[in-house]
């Protein structure tokens, strides 16, 4: 988990707020990386990216991963756009293109970072960007926000679905098998 936070708090310049990584996941040893839009501001400090943050859409994916028998400890969880949105933002506003392009050009040295990555989960069209970025295969799923999932009836069923698909592409860690 060290060289994850060490990446981190490299991307904390110009005071923004970047999330450290949920120590609970699979850090460095992390077969599956789910990658997500950005960081939602809870507060002011950053805090861990994690699908037991108490906001909904990381309810509905922690519900999802369970679904598809995808363990904490066989992903970790980043954000295309890893930093937290300006305290002034528009609550849930979308990133802007160049947020996006700047983002995307440190995800190389993440995936550096995750020597055992098997797969890597595309959750929405923002993170969808980086499939060109990824040197393992891609499942694209859409983004687990409940605004996504409820105006589509078939998101949950096609997110369950890749992050089964994902789970497939793992092995579990103390069993060997998928």
């Amino acid at each position: 988990m060290a060289a994850l936070n060490g990446y981190a708090e490299g991307l904390r310049t110009d005071g923004r707020g970047v999330p450290w990584f949920d120590p609970h996941d699979g850090g460095a040893a992390a077969q599956c990386l789910i990658l997500l839009e950005r960081p939602a501001r809870l507060g002011e400090t950053p805090r861990f990216v994690s699908c037991d943050n108490p906001v909904p859409a990381q309810r509905n994916l922690r519900r999802f991963l369970a679904e598809a028998g995808l363990t904490r400890r066989r992903i970790v969880i980043w954000n295309a756009v890893p930093w937290l949105p300006p305290a002034d933002a528009v609550r849930n506003a979308a990133p802007r293109a160049a947020e996006i392009r700047e983002g995307l050009t440190r995800l190389p040295a993440l995936l550096k970072l995750l020597p055992a990555l098997q797969v890597v989960v595309l959750a929405g069209r923002v993170p969808g960007r980086a499939a060109s970025l990824c040197t393992v295969p891609v499942v694209q799923v859409p983004h687990p926000s409940p605004v996504n999932v409820n105006a589509n009836p078939s998101a949950r069923g096609r997110i369950v679905a890749g992050l089964s698909q994902a789970a497939s592409k793992t092995e579990c860690p103390t069993t060997g098998r998928h």
